[in-house]
């Protein structure tokens, strides 16, 4: 088992649990942050720290699509191991449906 960051972290980007998570797992895109499946420890202090409860283990069903992009996108976007400022407008973003079709980049975030 793995936890995988879903889309509902997408323009919300919150990133507490970047400094709760003891192995340094998370990487970080322009608009949200990933989860490396094979780094992960399965510890789960991550899924609580996340205000917009974007984090899951990878053995609910329906997650199949965000394992694979989690995977793919830790491999190339930047690790972070340090909170950093969250976008101004994440609250207005928590909770839109359809946040990965109208807002997902793949483009690299600034990482630490």
């Amino acid at each position: 088992m793995t936890y995988i960051v879903t889309d509902n972290c997408i323009k919300c980007k919150y990133m507490d649990c970047v400094e709760v998570c003891p192995v340094d797992c998370f990487y970080e895109g322009e608009n949200m942050l990933v989860i490396h499946p094979d780094e992960c420890i399965d510890c789960g202090v991550c899924e609580p720290e996340c205000p917009a409860d974007a984090i899951r283990p990878d053995t609910e069903s329906g997650l199949e699509q965000w394992l694979e992009i989690n995977r793919k996108y830790s491999e190339i976007w930047p690790n972070i191991t340090e909170k950093g400022d969250q976008p101004a407008d994440a609250k207005d973003y928590d909770g839109v449906p359809g946040k990965f079709e109208k807002y997902f980049s793949a483009e690299p975030g600034e990482g630490s």
